[in-house]
């Protein structure tokens, strides 16, 4: 019987500081497939040093529309995802190479250590923080979610035990763009969901945010960087539902 095969697809915007140490830790995979939307970057000429499959499309339908294009792209058996921050250790390339041949399970959700300005964040809402990310081609897809988007799949996923690095947030400038965009389009949810915002709510959920993880969630043993990555738990949720507060 033929060795099962593996595409890793990856979806990618002006990430030319980050986006070859990816690469480099997933060259023995069978195929890699990357849609750039627009980078201006050098982005696309960097991927294609590592694969001829880099598409570049002229548009942004959001997170998970354009991870399904380059999850049609895939030819392999078996697909990994990969965000260009994160990159694959070698424990955990052999475990997925193992994993592929011998497996019963359709899908695996991999083990991902952030780090924060630098430092591993092993405590708090980041840690332990399990990603469905390997699957069978064709037994999973993404969900529409224009942010925060979700693997969809039947069942519950196997877990692999070798960690992937996510080299999530590298300054703070970063985390402040990060937060806001995330903010605006979760309050964007809320509104869909029906639910409504208020000072409030946004007072409430920004203090419950805080407290979870930064006592509850041990997030002081990460220290400063731990009571930041708190504080920002905190400011997200406020604005989330302030924001919400101010929309139709």
């Amino acid at each position: 019987m033929a060795r099962p095969t593996l595409s890793v697809i990856i979806i990618a915007r002006n990430e030319a500081a980050l986006i070859a140490k990816c690469l480099d830790s997933v060259t023995w995979a069978d195929e890699i497939v990357v849609v750039d939307s627009g980078s201006t970057d050098g982005t696309p000429e960097i991927c294609r040093r590592y694969t001829d499959k880099v598409f570049v499309t002229p548009d942004w339908p959001g997170f998970g529309p354009q991870k399904n294009r380059a999850l049609d792209l895939a030819t392999s058996d078996w697909v990994l995802a990969l965000d260009a921050d994160e990159t694959i250790s070698i424990p955990l390339a052999t475990e997925i190479a193992a994993t592929i041949a011998l497996t019963p399970h359709d899908v695996y959700a991999v083990k991902r250590l952030s780090s924060f300005l630098g430092r591993p964040i092993r405590h708090g809402d980041w840690w332990p923080d399990e990603v469905p990310r390997l699957f069978r081609r064709g037994c999973a897809r993404f969900s529409d979610d224009p942010v925060h988007e979700r693997l969809v799949f039947e069942g519950r996923p196997a877990r692999l035990r070798a960690l992937m690095m996510h080299d999530s947030i590298r300054s703070l400038d970063q985390m402040c763009a990060k937060m806001n965009h995330y903010t605006s389009a979760g309050a964007e949810r809320l509104a869909r969901a029906g639910k409504r915002g208020g000072l409030g709510k946004a007072i409430r959920h920004g203090l419950w945010a805080f407290l979870r993880a930064y006592f509850f969630k041990r997030g002081f043993l990460d220290g400063r960087e731990g009571f930041i990555l708190a504080v920002s738990a905190a400011e997200s949720a406020y604005y989330r539902y302030l924001k919400r507060l101010y929309l139709p």
